[in-house]
């Protein structure tokens, strides 16, 4: 299987979030995506997440990969950074403006997880280029491994 790699150096910095987002959907058209396609939205929000929760409660600089497969299959999006520290799902209140980012990519990917590397960690998760309307299987749940 012949995959894309792409990465972005991300300093620990809550504007590097917009610029992820950007990069992003730059490197979906050019690897010929259809940007409003439904997994692109779902790409760009879960990078999102990974790297807010790099920068922002990690506290620390970061390395945001795409991994695209040029066949079919899902797309992996991995954020490394230098805390050795467990991604925490948390379960905001009704009314809090942070702390969902974690249930986000739960319920949106297809699979995601994390593992140690080095003296930090890899924070992955996988999209799938169909939705489940377009009859893709049902997404795995719990995965905590890479």
């Amino acid at each position: 299987m012949q995959v894309v790699q792409e990465q972005l150096a991300v300093a620990a910095d809550p504007a590097e979030v917009g610029r992820a987002r950007r990069w992003v959907r730059v490197r979906l058209l050019d690897l010929g995506a259809d940007p409003t396609a439904g997994y692109a939205e779902t790409l760009v929000l879960l990078v999102s997440e990974l790297v807010t929760n790099a920068v922002v409660h990690a506290g620390s600089p970061a390395v945001l990969r795409l991994v695209w497969p040029r066949d079919e299959g899902p797309v992996r999006v991995e954020v490394a950074d230098a805390c050795g520290a467990a991604p925490q799902p948390r379960h905001a209140c009704p009314g809090a403006t942070s702390g969902r980012g974690l249930e986000l990519v739960d319920l949106l990917a297809a699979r995601w997880g994390w593992c140690p590397q080095g003296g930090g960690k890899l924070v992955w998760c996988e999209v799938e280029r169909t939705g489940p309307a377009d009859g893709a299987a049902p997404r795995e749940t719990g995965a905590l491994t890479a």
